[in-house]
């Protein structure tokens, strides 16, 4: 499957799909999904400007509004997460994820789908300290501060996702934390000197992030944000150690990580087994034992053959994450790739979009954990977090999945698209809009039996918390 990644959209949906038509007809292939890693600004209309966090000198419609509408169709399943620049009121209305316009699709705050068996996962916002352990308090109208601190992503986003088994993909606005020292440093700080003080200070990027992506290990990471293309490998050398330090642990307050990508970890397990062994033999006067004591003159039986206990495979090798972060979309700007994955599932046609079920198992777990108020409720320990997913997934596996094909919802199935907001009129109000229930989150809740807790007016949340 030909996979587009693209950076920051900033409302440039018409010069994306432009670059992707244009690189089809010179490579000659068909691109089956595009991914946008944030900054995507779904604006309805004008009223829509009043919750995007920009100078007014940004405060523009955009290319989006006609998708939105129905005047255009995106021409490609799209993918997208949020960054620090949208219209957080209509993500707002789609927490869990959600079609944003006919072919654009939202991950939401926090979420992971499949498209054709391939696990997407990502998360939605930038890290600040201050709001990451608060709860979900943001109302609209937004203030100055509210405005900001509603894409800060919260700790409840990070604890589920670490939940996850390792997606192929995820996607996150933020880079990881310290993954500039898992690639060319020396050519990033000539392109962006800028960024030397927020190295050298250990801050350049998101903590959590980075204990993501150790803790989950996918295959590629992308992101956005910094506004300039950056590659990197992560090479997970210990196959344990991450996952006993994961991201359900607290990964706001740590510094960058003191890590050499350069070095080399030798595994010397059985190192002081075999010295004391060989110690042992000298003491006793013994030659160095072969690798097999065999007597040439013993007579061995079958059945005392296959006793011999066979060497044990070799450690597997270590598993890598390739991160790439793109630009945005502007002329002469690398803000657009196209990369091959392999597809578990193929499908003839359009690329299928499902609900991944560890991820609503994951939801239905954690949604009486999700808070609306500031204050954050206290989360369950990994061990019994994970139990009850797996009972949460046998669950899902009864209710949600049971006669489907392939054993896979759809989207489609549950999720339509719904104009909730008009679209832009010549007299509009410059006042902020009105609060909006989205009927997809509400299908959404309903699937899993779960409280919608996104779906009540803000007087009637502010009091639900």
């Amino acid at each position: 499957m030909k996979i587009a990644v693209e950076g920051c959209c900033h409302g440039e949906l018409d010069a994306i799909y432009a670059e992707i038509a244009r690189l089809e007809a010179q490579n000659s292939y068909k691109v089956d999904l595009l991914i946008i890693c944030g900054d995507f600004q779904a604006i309805r209309n004008h009223r829509d400007l009043a919750c995007m966090a920009v100078p007014d000198k940004y405060k523009r419609l955009g290319g989006f509004a006609k998708y939105y509408t129905g005047e255009a169709k995106a021409p490609i399943l799209t993918l997208v997460i949020g960054g620090n620049h949208e219209a957080s009121n209509y993500l707002w209305e789609l927490y869990h994820g959600g079609w944003l316009a006919p072919n654009i699709y939202y991950l939401g705050h926090a979420g992971c789908v499949q498209v054709n068996g391939v696990r997407i996962a990502g998360a939605s916002g930038i890290f600040k300290p201050g709001d990451f352990h608060l709860g979900n308090y943001e109302r609209p109208p937004y203030n100055h501060g509210t405005m900001r601190s509603i894409y800060h992503i919260r700790e409840f986003n990070v604890r589920r996702l670490s939940l996850l088994s390792s997606p192929t993909i995820f996607l996150s606005h933020d880079w990881p934390q310290g993954i500039e020292h898992h690639g060319d440093l020396r050519d990033l700080l000539r392109r962006k000197p800028y960024f030397r003080d927020d190295i050298n200070k250990g801050v350049l990027g998101s903590p959590p992030m980075m204990g993501l992506l150790r803790t989950l290990r996918p295959a590629w990471w992308f992101s956005a944000h910094l506004h300039c293309r950056f590659e990197a490998t992560v090479v997970h050398q210990d196959q344990n150690a991450d996952v006993a330090h994961g991201a359900m642990h607290d990964e706001a307050g740590s510094s960058v990580e003191k890590t050499n990508p350069d070095e080399i970890n030798i595994d010397d397990e059985d190192g002081p087994a075999t010295d004391a062994t060989l110690q042992a033999a000298a003491k006793n006067g013994a030659e160095r034992p072969s690798a097999v004591p065999i007597n040439p003159d013993e007579i061995m039986l079958d059945e005392e053959a296959d006793d011999v206990e066979a060497p044990p495979p070799p450690p597997p090798p270590p598993s890598k994450t390739r991160f790439l972060a793109l630009d945005k979309c502007l002329p002469r700007r690398r803000f657009l790739e196209v990369i091959d994955i392999d597809v578990p599932s193929p499908s003839p046609g359009s690329p299928v979009l499902a609900f991944d079920p560890e991820w609503l198992a994951i939801t239905r777990v954690f949604n009486q954990y999700m808070s609306l108020g500031r204050s954050q409720s206290t989360y369950p320990d990994e061990g019994p977090a994970r139990d009850a997913v797996q009972q949460s997934l046998d669950w899902v596996k009864e209710h949600v999945l049971a006669g489907k094909g392939n054993g896979l919802a759809r989207v489609d199935e549950v999720q339509q698209f719904v104009m909730t907001a008009p679209g832009p009129a010549k007299d509009e109000p410059k006042a902020p809009p009105p609060y909006y229930p989205n009927p997809q989150t509400a299908a959404f809740c309903s699937m899993l039996q779960i409280e919608n807790k996104i779906g009540f007016p803000p007087a009637a949340s502010s009091r639900a918390s």
